[in-house]
């Protein structure tokens, strides 16, 4: 018999040789067989990135402080009313001068008849409750001749009559009576001078910084609605 032919049937008859083709390559972690009908482990999904922390809103800006105001209009309205005028500033492009109360009608008519403020915009009020004229009464004018606007300022106390300026701008009326309604200023002068928004009969003041916003008039809403407040 040749060599080759030996050499071959031996190999073949050698059992470490058989086992050695017969095992799978060696791959680093031994794999255990999968059960029949046991579910497969899915790889763990990646970790979700982390969100990124919202940023910080920008600090607001402090509102622009009102500036003195001595222009041509102050001097004059100085000149002819002396102490009552009590200050002049502007605040954003807007003139305010502040007035002592009593004075408000004379002033208002030389506003309107010598400056040429002939219309009267807005007539309302700011309360301030721990000042001792809690009240400002707030007028914005408007002149057509000259397209500026002015602000009369006048400070009131709790029980401080202010005087009307019905006679010069006839659209104080309305305007004044919801000042009255809401905040209880009463107008010197006035021609009616009673509520314009709420019943007659209501107790309190509802722009008042002091008034519940939740309160209401449980006497009127039982008497004239018959239920009792939902309040």
């Amino acid at each position: 018999m040749p060599a080759a032919s030996v050499e071959t049937d031996s190999m073949a008859n050698d059992p470490s040789e058989k086992d050695s083709a017969s095992k799978p390559p060696a791959s680093g972690a031994e794999s255990k067989p999968v059960a029949p009908g046991a579910p497969v482990e899915k790889p763990a999904a990646p970790a979700a990135p982390a969100a990124p922390k919202a940023a910080a809103p920008p600090a607001k800006e402090a509102p622009p402080k009102p500036l003195p105001l001595d222009n041509e209009l102050v001097q004059r309205l100085k000149a002819r009313f002396g102490d009552a005028i009590r200050e002049a500033t502007l605040d954003r492009k807007q003139a305010i001068v502040t007035i002592a109360a009593e004075q408000l009608r004379e002033i208002s008519r030389y506003c309107r008849d010598d400056e040429k403020f002939d219309m009267l915009v807005d007539l309302t009020a700011v309360d301030w409750p721990k000042r001792e004229k809690r009240f400002d009464v707030v007028l914005i004018l408007y002149s057509f001749a000259k397209n500026e606007r002015l602000r009369l300022k006048a400070h009131a106390g709790e029980n401080e009559p202010v005087p009307s300026v019905c006679e010069i701008w006839p659209a104080a009326n309305w305007l004044e009576r919801e000042c009255y309604d809401m905040f209880g200023i009463v107008f010197e002068g006035h021609p009616k001078l009673t509520r314009i928004l709420m019943p007659d009969e209501w107790q309190g003041y509802p722009l008042r910084k002091d008034y519940d916003i939740l309160k209401q008039d449980t006497d009127w809403v039982r008497e004239n609605l018959g239920i009792e407040s939902g309040q």
